[in-house]
């Protein structure tokens, strides 16, 4: 059976949207008011805890709004969760004393490696202790951001549906949330407690 081209057209819509929000979250990197720490692993730990209870709390009640009232607020409540998680990461490199080393590419992989790892495959490598990355052109950026808008997309297809489903789907939402900004966290850790190498600029993903 073929699909149905509206059905298509409003599957691309959704990608290409959340894609464009993709771009914009990372178009300029949130400043943190955090200083280096002396314990920046128990001091992220703090932040990492906040952040996911703030997340839990918005996608919760955003979650609350019944039916196709509900899912005007997906994108949105998406948006709102990755600004709490962005400033995050701005945050942990703070703590760790590495925010001259914090870019577009740090960003996009703390916040969606543990949701579309394949998708930075050409980007950051993993080294013994160190990461290497390459930073991105202006391409290949639009291309990594519309691969991880797919993978976004597909996932945000159950989140919908929860929005049918108020006070279970609410309690789903918001612990889906908290678990999303700890996988943040737990990677912006990873990645800041050591000392990234850059590579060659990457053209295409």
């Amino acid at each position: 059976m073929n699909p149905d081209p509206a059905e298509t057209s409003e599957s691309s819509g959704v990608v290409r949207r959340v894609s464009d929000a993709i771009l914009d979250l990372v178009a300029v990197v949130h400043v943190s008011t955090e200083a280096p720490s002396a314990t920046p692993q128990a001091r992220a730990a703090e932040l990492i805890e906040k952040a996911a209870l703030s997340s839990a709390k918005i996608s919760g009640l955003a979650a609350m709004a019944p039916g196709p009232l509900g899912l005007l607020t997906l994108l949105p409540d998406l948006v709102a969760m990755w600004r709490i998680q962005s400033q995050l990461v701005s945050d942990i490199a703070a703590v760790y004393g590495k925010t001259a080393h914090l870019g577009k590419e740090h960003m996009l992989w703390c916040l969606f490696r543990h949701s579309a790892a394949q998708t930075f495959r050409d980007v950051v490598y993993r080294a013994g202790e160190r990461y290497l990355i390459r930073p991105l052109g202006l391409r290949a950026l639009q291309k990594l951001s519309a691969n991880i808008g797919v993978k976004l997309s597909q996932r945000a297809f159950g989140k919908a549906v929860a929005r049918f489903l108020p006070l279970i789907g609410a309690a789903g939402v918001a612990g889906y949330a908290y678990y999303d900004t700890r996988k943040v966290g737990a990677a912006a850790v990873d990645i800041f407690s050591k000392e990234p190498v850059f590579l060659g600029e990457v053209e295409a993903v």
